[in-house]
């Protein structure tokens, strides 16, 4: 394990990655608005990060599921322009966080370093 290689930036590490596969389920929805029979796909976020937090050493793979619930149109797509919308600006909004977290334990771990010198 290097220096950089520190339990928070592994968990923060996972976190993007977990944050970029849900921002790609989003996308293959919108792309797929107008597929009949094309159901909503989403990942229980949360349980994602649990998982993380509970095995750091594993890769998170979080599973897609059918989002229930939805209205359904006539050619049996549920999509909802709206719903994704939402979806995509708090998963950019996670993404973001994860990114900033992220840069300052980098610059922890440098302010670190520069003061062993």
């Amino acid at each position: 394990m290097s220096g950089i290689d520190t339990q928070k930036v592994q968990l923060l590490e996972h976190f993007l990655d977990i944050t970029a596969q849900r921002e790609s389920l989003i996308a293959s929805n919108i792309s797929n608005i107008d597929t009949p029979g094309f159901r909503t796909k989403d990942l229980n976020f949360k349980q994602a990060i649990l998982n993380a937090i509970q095995s750091p050493e594993n890769d998170p793979k979080a599973t897609a599921v059918d989002v229930k619930g939805l209205l359904e149109r006539p050619d049996g797509n549920n999509v909802s322009l709206d719903r994704e919308g939402l979806m995509l600006a708090q998963t950019q909004l996670q993404f973001r966080m994860g990114t900033q977290l992220i840069k300052d334990e980098f610059h922890r771990i440098q302010m670190a370093i520069e003061e062993g010198k």
